[in-house]
């Protein structure tokens, strides 16, 4: 499975352009795009390419989708009991 991410032009120079996403900048290529996009157009990137341009609202919907994905994983982790987890998600009982 693949995610691309929305991402915010701030910057384009020829086929490189510098994105915003959350607050982190990278920069990554437009050669895939089969539109014109300028800054302030929001993207979807995948592996360093841009691959398809986004309008502004389902952009923020995406992004706030992903954030609270990210906030009820890291709810769910436990790091303390998440290496003694064998292949089927029961925990090791460390008993033979």
């Amino acid at each position: 499975m693949c995610l691309a991410i929305p991402s915010k032009i701030v910057e384009i120079d020829n086929f490189r352009a510098m994105v915003d996403v959350y607050g982190a900048r990278r920069e990554i290529n437009l050669m895939l795009m089969p539109e014109e996009v300028g800054i302030g157009d929001y993207v979807l990137v995948h592996a360093g390419f841009a691959i398809q341009k986004i309008e502004q609202e389902p952009a923020h919907e995406a992004l706030k989708v992903i954030s609270a994905l990210i906030e009820d994983a890291g709810k769910e982790i436990d790091p303390q009991n998440a290496s003694s987890r064998d292949m089927d998600g029961d925990s090791s009982t460390g008993s033979g």
